[in-house]
C-alpha cells in the first residue's frame, strides 16, 4: 500500500514495546523506523528484538530501518552514602576524584577529563540541569563549587557541561563493543552520542567504514559551532533536546532547531527531531496541546524524521503514541500551507553540480507538469533520493535500488519508498518499464499518469545523478 505520510517516524524499542506482537502493532501505527538504545538492554535482548523487526518486515514486504544509538561518554557523579542529598542554594559543594561515598559536602566525580577542562566561573549542571554548580576553585583532583540553584541530588545522576569542550572521545570503550555488535547484527545506521566536533564523526567513519550510515546527534553547542562539517561528514542528523537544551539556554532550542533543519536540508541530508515530542504519553493515552504542536512544528520545518523515546520505550501507551503522531502528521500534511511553506523553504544546494541540478529540474517539472504521480529515483548509493528528498515535493518519491543495504537506510528519509531491484538492463526502454510496473503495481500511480525518473546512467555508478526522464502511463 502506498505510504500515507512523507514525514518518518523512528520509535524507541524497551520494555513496553519489545514483543512481536506490540512491534507489529507499532508498524502497522504508522513507525517506519526503530531506535536500539544501547545505553539499556543486554546484546542478547537486542538481538532478539532486531530478529523479531527483521521477520515481520520481510512478512509484510516492507524495508524498515534499525537505528542503533551508542551510549556515548555519559558523565555521571559517583555514589551518596544515604543514595541522595539536598543541596542548598549558596553552601559550598566539591567534586573529586575520592571513591568515598558522597555526603551534603562532597561527591565523587570519577572523569579526569572534567578536572583537567573546567575554570573558575565555569557553570556546571546536575540532574539535567536542575542543579547549577558555580565554580570556584580547582586542581586535577578537587572542583570548588558553589550552589546557584540547589535540589535533591542522587547517586549517579548526569553532569553537563555547557560551552567547554571536553578532551575525550565520543566513542567510549562501551561503545566499540557495542558497535562490533551492532554491525556484525546489519543495523542500517549508528547513532554517536554526544558528537563535540567534526573529528568525532571522522574517527567513527574510520571503525564504521560503509558497514553502516551514521547519525550524529547534536547535544553539545561545540557541536554547533562546526554545524555544516559534521552535516557535511555524516550521513543523517538527530537533534537531540533533551541534552542539548540542558546544555544551551532552553529558549534557544527551538532556533536552533530550525537552524539544524534548514542546514540539513541545504546539504541534503536527513534530519531526526527527538526527545519529550509526546512526553505526556508515557502514562497518559493523550498528548498535551502544546506537545501536539511541537510534532506539528517539527513536521512544518521539514523534518524528515521525528522520535519517540520513552513513549514507545517505556511508557504505558507505545501504540497509542505512535498513532498518535501519525495522526499529527497526517494532518499538518493535509493542509494546503504545509506544501506551500516547503516550497517557499526550497533553496539552491549548497555546492551545485550535476546531480543537484537534476534533482532540482525534476521538482521544478514535477509541480507543472499535469497528472505527475510519483518521482522514481534510481539509486546505487541512497544520494539521488537524498538530494530528491531535499526538494520536499508533493509527490511519493519511489527509490529504487539493487541493495537490500540501501532500501532499508532510506526509512528514515523524507517521503523516501524503497523498491530492491536488480537491474540486468542498461537501455532506457528498461528502466521506464521497471519504474512504470513499480509504480503500477504498488498503488503509486495509474494509467493517464506521468512518472518523473532520475538516475545516474549508466546504472550502478555510484555518486552521480545524469538523467531526467518523463513517462507517460498510458490508458488502456
Amino acid at each position: 500500500m502506498p505510504q500515507k505520510t512523507k514525514t518518518n517516524i523512528l520509535a524507541t524499542i524497551g520494555p513496553s514495546s519489545a514483543t512481536k506482537e506490540v512491534i507489529e502493532k507499532l508498524i502497522d501505527a504508522g513507525a517506519d523506523a526503530f531506535r536500539f538504545n544501547f545505553s539499556h538492554g543486554t546484546h542478547a535482548e537486542h538481538k532478539e528484538r532486531y530478529d523479531i523487526v527483521r521477520k515481520l518486515s520481510k512478512e509484510k514486504g516492507i524495508h524498515i530501518t534499525l537505528i542503533a544509538d551508542m551510549q556515548g561518554p555519559k558523565l555521571r557523579v559517583g555514589v551518596f552514602k544515604d543514595g541522595k542529598v539536598t543541596l542548598k542554594e549558596g553552601q559550598k559543594f566539591m567534586l573529586d576524584m575520592d571513591k568515598a561515598e558522597g555526603d551534603s559536602t562532597r561527591v565523587n566525580l570519577p572523569h579526569p577529563e572534567i578536572f583537567k577542562a573546567v575554570k573558575p566561573k565555569d557553570m556546571l549542571l546536575l540532574n539535567d540541569g536542575n542543579i547549577r554548580l558555580r565554580v570556584e576553585e580547582c586542581d586535577s583532583r578537587h572542583i570548588k563549587t558553589k550552589v546557584i540553584v540547589g535540589g535533591e541530588l542522587s547517586s549517579h545522576k548526569g553532569v553537563n557541561l555547557p560551552n567547554i569542550t571536553l578532551p575525550i572521545s565520543a566513542i567510549t570503550p562501551k561503545d566499540e563493543e557495542d558497535l562490533k555488535f551492532a554491525l556484525k547484527l546489519g543495523f542500517d545506521w549508528i547513532s554517536l552520542s554526544f558528537v563535540q566536533k567534526a573529528d568525532d564523526v571522522r574517527m567513527a567513519r574510520k571503525l564504521i567504514g560503509d558497514k553502516a550510515w551514521i547519525i550524529s546527534k547534536l547535544e553539545k553547542p561545540s557541536a554547533i559551532d562546526e554545524l555544516d562539517d559534521i552535516i557535511e561528514l555524516s550521513d543523517g542528523i538527530m537533534v537531540a533536546r533533551g541534552d542539548l537544551g540542558v546544555e544551551c539556554p532552553i529558549q534557544t532550542v527551538p532556533v536552533l532547531q530550525k537552524r539544524i533543519v534548514s542546514a540539513c536540508r541545504r546539504h541534503a541530508k536527513p534530519v531526526i527531531i527527538a526527545t519529550q515530542m509526546l512526553e505526556s504519553m508515557i502514562n497518559n493515552p493523550s498528548p498535551t496541546r502544546a506537545e501536539a504542536s511541537d510534532v506539528a512544528t517539527a513536521v512544518y520545518d521539514g523534518a524528515d524524521t521525528v522520535m519517540l523515546s520513552a513513549e514507545s520505550a517505556a511508557g504505558k501507551y507505545p501504540v497509542e503514541a505512535v498513532k498518535m503522531m501519525n495522526d499529527i502528521i497526517t494532518q499538518v500534511e493535509a493542509d494546503p500551507l504545509f506544501y506551500k511553506m516547503m516550497e517557499s523553504s526550497r533553496s539552491h544546494p549548497c555546492c551545485v553540480g550535476e546531480s543537484d541540478s537534476i534533482t532540482f529540474a525534476a521538482s521544478d517539472i514535477a509541480s507543472s507538469l499535469k497528472n505527475v504521480a510519483a518521482i522514481v529515483t534510481y539509486t546505487a548509493s541512497g544520494l539521488t533520493t537524498f538530494l530528491t528528498a531535499r526538494e520536499r515535493p508533493n509527490l511519493p518519491i519511489l527509490a529504487i535500488t539493487p541493495e537490500v543495504e540501501v532500501a532499508r537506510r532510506l526509512g528514515i528519509v523524507w517521503g523516501a519508498k524503497s523498491f530492491v531491484n536488480k537491474p540486468t538492463f542498461n537501455s532506457l526502454d528498461k528502466i521506464e518499464d521497471t519504474a512504470v510496473k513499480i509504480a503500477l503495481e504498488n498503488g503509486y500511480a495509474k494509467p493517464g499518469d506521468h512518472i518523473i525518473i532520475t538516475a545516474g546512467f549508466p546504472l550502478g555508478k555510484k555518486g552521480r545523478t545524469n538523467m531526467l526522464h518523463t513517462v507517460y502511463i498510458p490508458k488502456k
